[in-house]
């Protein structure tokens, strides 16, 4: 984006642009296969190492410094990312798509999407317009809020995929379920659609008129928040989980989380061992 500014045209015309995003394509549609894979409680969390490995190369690669904070960050995400996987839970609850119908009905997670739909209404049609440019965390909670949309809706769409064009007849013996089945993918599809648009809009105006490490860190908390919510009251994973490996995921979401943001801020907050010396050039 910066590339394109220098050059005096929009970013939408500049190659690096689109080779950057038709990568983020691609790793996305590698989330919705890990979605379906495994429990959306890790696998959100785990996009950290993306964060991760994206420092590491940058400072391999292009011989960026990578300060102290960053390295802290780095040891934060890969101590929270192992607890993670030893406290995840092993099978998600819902496994049919009559459950998931029972789940999208449920009134604790059809209140949800309400106040999401409501908080997104007014801040895409009032908070953005008058406050989008000056305050960044308009855009954050826009983006985020769209999360409890796209990551349920791409675990759901590998579920309902299964009979919707793999099963002729329903469980019942009858096509209706098929039918039905086709249906709920078409509208999964569709809200996914809606939302991935709508998230790549606004992050690309949070990227154009705010730091990228900043909007990162803080767009990684919110969005792995909202999504991880969601899935919560939409798949019920936590269900199958004890009190203790609760608590540990918690606690490895919390370490995951403070690690991106030492890393992706350290950079612009920079902490040294020699406190004393810089007081005395002050002096």
């Amino acid at each position: 984006m910066l590339r394109a500014q220098a050059k005096g045209h929009s970013y939408m015309k500049d190659v690096v642009w689109w080779s950057g995003t038709l990568s983020m394509i691609v790793g996305q549609l590698g989330n919705v296969f890990a979605y379906n894979m495994a429990p959306v409680v890790i696998v959100i969390p785990l996009g950290a190492l993306g964060v991760l490995f994206g420092a590491v190369l940058s400072w391999c690669v292009l011989q960026e410094r990578l300060e102290l904070l960053g390295q802290l960050g780095c040891v934060l995400c890969c101590c929270g990312s192992v607890v993670l996987i030893i406290h995840a839970p092993h099978a998600p609850p819902i496994t049919s798509i009559a459950q998931l119908e029972e789940s999208l009905l449920h009134p604790v997670f059809m209140c949800y999407a309400v106040l999401v739909l409501l908080l997104l209404v007014g801040l895409i049609g009032w908070v953005a317009p008058a406050h989008g440019g000056s305050n960044m965390a308009v855009y954050v909670s826009i983006c985020s809020l769209l999360g409890s949309f796209t990551v349920p809706s791409s675990k759901a769409l590998g579920l309902v995929a299964k009979e919707a064009f793999f099963s002729s007849t329903s469980t019942n013996g009858d096509a209706g379920g098929s039918t039905r089945a086709q249906l709920l993918f078409l509208g999964l599809l569709g809200t996914l659609a809606a939302c991935v648009s709508a998230q790549f809009l606004y992050i690309n105006k949070a990227l154009d008129r705010f730091g990228c490490g900043a909007f990162d860190a803080f767009y990684y908390v919110a969005f792995t928040s909202c999504a991880l919510l969601a899935s919560t009251l939409l798949f019920q994973e936590w269900r199958g989980l004890g009190p203790v490996d609760g608590l540990a995921l918690l606690c490895a979401l919390g370490t995951v989380s403070v690690g991106v943001v030492l890393l992706t801020v350290s950079n612009e907050a920079v902490l040294t061992w020699r406190q004393g010396e810089g007081r005395q050039k002050k002096d």
